[in-house]
């Protein structure tokens, strides 16, 4: 650093003297009658040279003689003994240990008081050189020159800069900034610019905003590039989400098959039919087509098939329920063949399966079993149970599996929240019998969903306690046991609830009275109710910024919570029985009511005739452009040379058409 400084003095006194030599040169050819008025201007001149000379050649002589480290100390430190030399951290440090709570403070203040002295030295020393030296005028330029490099001085002595931290502690601190202060920080300088760019902030801000919770650091070259291209492609879907712009897909069906019943998760769709088929597609891959999933041996040469009445499925498992009481479980990934196969007396009323773990549960009448396979893939029933008979019902109407409980609950197993007529019990092989969470005599529970920690079931009122308010929903901690809020004050029956998709704190639900309504758990307040479905809500899910709801009017509508605005509706005939979204894509199912529709009957050819009867699945994805040809509904991809459209029976060829041999398509 002392050579540095050399360096610059040396460049300093040569520029000087060149300057020095021009100006006795212009002073020469000066006349010697000058007005008071120039004197004074000239003694002006004298006082700035003279100080600014004298400055350097004290710098000059402090930095040959070594008494101090840099160029600006060099009046104070002279005659004084050198301090010891540690790192800045370590003076820090001791000061934390002395019970000084801001070093950075202290240093500051020292500073400050350091350049005070020291300004007070170079005034007295260069008012001393001043009245030994001749006075001459010096030049503008020269002026300029110094006050140029004295500000580069400055710049270099802010105190905040002087304090050299650890790397590691650096990078600890720059950690709670934020991507617009990061990039704030890394114009300050050069050092603070390393910290900014680092690849350990960056991959743990884009892991803090749900990109790449899997992935490790090593996996991108630059983390922050990964992070605005993750960032980008959020906001196209969500301008897509709310444009209507993306690609729409029917997930056909084979003829005459009226759909039963339709549940999607993790990028699969499974669906049942009449007939006794249940289908699967892989909507990740659609190179691959859609497969049946055979039935077990026992009912194949069973005639005719009886119905699918539920249908469940995870990223790992399929199950589907049949009229008569069997149960089918398949593999999403070998397909064809069940894994698992079993029969229960009665009608499955309800089947429910683990979002995140091979776990099935199944209810027929107030019967309830549970299925999970072992460590070597080997299936085998957890436990059974028989519920106490109600008052008013004799069956079980909704279930659920908690999510998450086995992770939740250590190895005592999967948990299972169910409701017959007016009670709600928890079920655990670890129980002895069902527990009791919920029982209100003359209140039957009307709808029922679970999330990791909370139960949410809806209450219908009736006689006297509708003057408390009308029908509610009570939130219950599983944890505990007790209630935790009761929220609601609706006329009409609560028809679905969405507690485990749904943001933190808020749950989602709607009512026969045509309403979806988004309630604050933490105050108990409705935060927003919007005048849906003219028939009534039958589905309802939501994230952070939108709503997606469907009615028993066939309607799917797509709502901005914040504004709460209708974005765009989807409509179709029957009811919509599904409704599940993720960042980029839309699954909804139109179900109907009636599965053998009078006058229509399977064998019958002409099938225009009960088209209407048969349901639809809808695949909308938002991440691709809407007119991708791969994406246009078959019945617009359809031209002349066909004599039928695709699965409609429409007859699309015109007899002029033919006879002239021209065929125009669409």
């Amino acid at each position: 650093m002392i050579m540095a400084e050399n360096e610059l003095l040396a460049f300093r006194e040569c520029w000087k003297q060149e300057l020095t030599h021009k100006i006795k040169e212009d002073s020469s050819s000066n006349v010697t009658g000058q007005t008071s008025r120039e004197d004074s201007k000239l003694k002006r001149y004298f006082e700035d040279f003279g100080q600014n000379r004298s400055l350097l050649k004290i710098r000059h002589d402090a930095a040959l003689q070594g008494r101090i480290k840099g160029g600006n100390e060099a009046v104070l430190s002279a005659g004084k003994p050198q301090k010891e030399d540690k790192p800045e951290y370590v003076s820090i440090a001791e000061g934390l240990l002395d019970g000084r709570t801001s070093p950075l403070l202290e240093r500051m203040q020292e500073e400050r008081s350091r350049r005070k002295r020291q300004y007070h030295s170079l005034t007295n020393a260069c008012s001393t050189s001043l009245q030994q030296q001749p006075q001459r005028k010096i030049n503008k330029g020269d002026k300029l020159v110094d006050q140029f490099i004295q500000d580069l001085n400055e710049t270099n002595d802010i105190p905040f800069f002087d304090i050299e931290l650890p790397y590691e502690l650096a990078l600890k601190i720059f950690q709670y900034l934020s991507r617009k202060e990061l990039g704030r920080c890394a114009q300050v300088s050069k050092a603070w610019g390393v910290l900014a760019e680092d690849e350990v902030l960056w991959f743990k801000m884009c892991q803090k905003e749900g990109f790449h919770s899997s992935a490790s650091v090593s996996d991108s070259p630059c983390w922050k590039s990964t992070l605005r291209d993750c960032r980008r492609s959020e906001n196209a879907v969500r301008s897509n989400w709310k444009n209507r712009v993306g690609s729409i897909s029917q997930l056909q069906y084979e003829l005459g098959k009226v759909l039963c019943d339709v549940s999607s998760c993790c990028g699969y769709v499974v669906a049942g039919y009449t007939s006794g088929d249940v289908r699967l597609w892989d909507t990740l891959h659609w190179d691959s087509a859609a497969s049946f999933l055979r039935p077990s041996p026992a009912m194949v040469d069973v005639t005719p098939r009886p119905h699918v009445s539920h249908v469940s499925v995870n990223d790992g498992v399929a199950a589907a329920a049949y009229d008569d009481g069997c149960v089918d479980v398949w593999s999403t990934e070998t397909g064809q063949e069940p894994v698992h196969h079993f029969q229960v007396p009665g009608r499955v009323q309800t089947l429910s399966l683990s979002s995140d773990s091979p776990t099935l549960a199944t209810a027929a009448g107030l019967d309830v079993r549970l299925d999970q396979p072992d460590d070597r893939g080997y299936w085998r029933t957890l436990c059974q149970a028989t519920l106490p008979k109600p008052r008013l019902w004799s069956q079980v109407e909704s279930m659920v599996l908690v999510p998450g409980s086995g992770g939740r609950r250590g190895d005592s197993g999967p948990l299972v929240a169910l409701s017959a007529g007016e009670t709600v019990y928890l079920l655990a092989p670890e129980y002895q019998e069902p527990r009791v969470l919920h029982t209100v005599y003359g209140h039957p529970v009307t709808c029922l969903d679970a999330s990791a920690s909370r139960a949410a079931l809806g209450v219908k009122s009736s006689g006297w306690a509708m003057n408390d308010g009308g029908n509610k929903i009570q939130v219950y901690s599983l944890d505990t046991g007790q209630s935790e809020v009761s929220v609601g004050n609706a006329a009409g029956d609560f028809s679905c609830i969405n507690l485990r998709d749904s943001p933190a704190h808020l749950l989602v639900c709607g009512n026969k009275d045509r309403r979806v309504r988004v309630f604050d758990l933490r105050s108990g307040s409705s935060v927003i109710s919007l005048y849906a479905h003219h028939m009534g809500v039958t589905s309802v899910q939501a994230d952070d910024w939108k709503i997606v709801s469907g009615g028993g009017e066939g309607l799917v509508c797509v709502w901005e919570m914040r504004m709460g605005a209708k974005l765009w509706e989807m409509h179709n005939r029957h009811p919509v029985r599904h409704v599940r979204f993720n960042a980029s894509t839309l699954v909804t199912a139109n179900i109907p009511d009636e599965k053998s529709p009078r006058g229509a009957c399977i064998t019958d050819d002409d099938l225009t005739a009960h088209r209407r009867h048969r349901g639809v699945i809808c695949h909308y994805d938002f991440s691709e452009d809407s007119i991708s040809q791969d994406h246009v509904l078959p019945i617009c991809r359809s031209n002349y040379v066909e004599s039928s459209g695709y699965n409609y029976n429409i007859g699309l060829a015109v007899p002029y058409d033919i006879l002239s041999g021209s065929h125009p398509s669409h």
